[in-house]
């Protein structure tokens, strides 16, 4: 099974999108950032995490898949996925461990435990794994499929319902606090914080990734490759529909409602706008010129993972290229340009090198 050169592409895209979110967060001055250009900045950056959690549960179906059709047992498969999270899971312990060292003494010791989006992309994984197991038992390959994509959509609703709760009246409150910041967010502040990366939402956004991959590899999607991905793009347009009413609706279920932060109904809008992006890429990809000669998205996206791991210290660390909260926005933006050319090469550099190895 080769790689899906519009995944690639849309995982290329988060990678743009977390550039420009990082940069003009870490460098732009106070007074740049009342600027209508940052306001943008922020709504783009809103997208790259739920890209990135979402397509390692679509690389998750595709993996599963391409196991499944070698004749491997349900628990190598698992056993497989699980360690890779593991994998994933360990390079963000790594990656904090070395944003603290780079950062003494001006970092606080209680961010080698904070949540980060490394983190909560490899226990998705492990949990993904264990879920594929679960399901993955008997040989008929389009039940196990069927069965897989209702036990990824079942999981992400029910971690979209107990959200609200986790972060309120069911919060784990007997936990230290370095554990319950990987149910909530609460870190050191008392407070589930919104800008960490907790299991309640964000493992969800894994889970609809990977029924969204099943789908694609039924049976239908394969004959009708086009139509598959817009029946993916209408319910992307449904469900955004569906979340608005839900919002309006006089009928509330939980006793503290938080739209922006632990909704589910926020959550819905989010995977119906994740839903017409991969729809969106698929169609440039396919009919525009997405994949036309060189497609620098499209590199980005093979090794996302790198460029996520590297960019950070020149944008926000010690190695930053530019005054951190100095600059205005034509400097920020000319930076901005400066990490997404580095980071290309960079891209290049790797894959170049993986294929000689190879």
């Amino acid at each position: 099974m080769k790689r899906i050169d519009y995944i690639d592409w849309m995982r290329g895209l988060a990678c743009v999108l977390m550039f420009q979110t990082h940069c003009y967060d870490s460098w732009l001055s106070a007074d740049a950032k009342q600027s209508a250009l940052y306001g943008w900045s922020r709504l783009g950056g809103t997208l790259p995490a739920p890209l990135f959690i979402f397509l390692a549960g679509v690389s998750v179906a595709l993996v599963t898949e391409k196991l499944r059709g070698k004749g491997v047992e349900r628990g190598a498969i698992a056993k497989q996925v699980m360690l890779r999270g593991a994998e994933v899971f360990g390079l963000g312990i790594l990656f904090r461990l070395q944003e603290y060292i780079l950062g003494i003494p001006f970092v606080p010791w209680t961010d080698l435990a904070r949540v980060d989006v490394l983190n909560i992309l490899g226990i998705s994984m492990i949990l993904l794994g264990v879920v594929c197991w679960a399901v993955g038992w008997g040989t008929a390959v389009g039940v196990m499929r069927a069965r897989s994509l209702a036990a990824g959509v079942f999981v992400a609703a029910v971690v979209a319902m107990l959200t609200p709760m986790m972060w309120t009246t069911w919060r784990p409150r007997f936990l230290p606090w370095a554990m319950e910041s990987y149910v909530n967010g609460v870190h050191v502040f008392g407070v589930p914080q919104p800008w960490l990366f907790p299991m309640f939402p964000w493992v969800a956004f894994a889970f609809v990734g990977l029924a969204a991959g099943f789908w694609l590899l039924a049976d239908f999607s394969r004959r009708f490759e086009g139509w598959g991905v817009a029946v993916l793009g209408a319910a992307g347009v449904a469900v955004c529909w569906i979340s608005v009413l839900l919002d309006e609706s006089p009928v509330k279920l939980y006793a503290v409602y938080d739209y922006w932060h632990t909704s589910p109904n926020f959550f819905l809008m989010r995977c119906g706008i994740l839903l017409m992006v991969l729809f969106g890429a698929y169609a440039w990809c396919r009919w525009g010129p997405g994949m036309v000669g060189f497609s620098p998205l499209a590199q980005l996206g093979k090794t996302s993972l790198l460029v996520y791991w590297v960019h950070i210290e020149f944008v926000y660390g010690r190695f930053s290229i530019l005054p951190k909260r100095k600059c205005g926005v034509g400097l920020a933006t000319a930076g901005l340009v400066v990490i997404f050319v580095a980071m290309l090469g960079l891209s290049v550099a790797r894959t170049r090198w993986k294929s000689k190895r190879a």
